[in-house]
């Protein structure tokens, strides 16, 4: 199964999804993306494609807004695979009350 993880910026939320889940279930593939380009290249980060969501069985997202541009920007027909799971952006990469909100 193949997994995507989209936050806003792909910094701290998305990518310590795609690294614990990575080591927690090997036989699945995990990335991550952020859905706003202005920080993706403010940060160097990786921004969502449609290639990604075709790639994903699964996106998880972190907040309402992420799916609204999901939609907005590449089409409805993504929501079926969206879940959302509604963590604000107030967590460092890795944190360990992040690790413990998405466990």
């Amino acid at each position: 199964m193949n997994i995507l993880f989209l936050c806003t910026s792909n910094m701290h939320r998305s990518r310590t999804a795609e690294d614990y889940f990575k080591k927690q279930h090997p036989d699945f593939e995990f990335k991550s993306a952020g859905l706003s380009e202005k920080y993706c290249k403010q940060y160097g980060s990786t921004l969502c494609t449609v290639d990604l969501l075709n790639w994903a069985d699964k996106i998880f997202v972190m907040e309402p807004m992420h799916a609204d541009r999901i939609s907005e920007y590449a089409g409805k027909h993504y929501l079926q695979k969206v879940e959302v799971l509604n963590i604000d952006d107030i967590y460092q990469y890795m944190q360990a009350e992040l690790i413990a909100t998405l466990s």
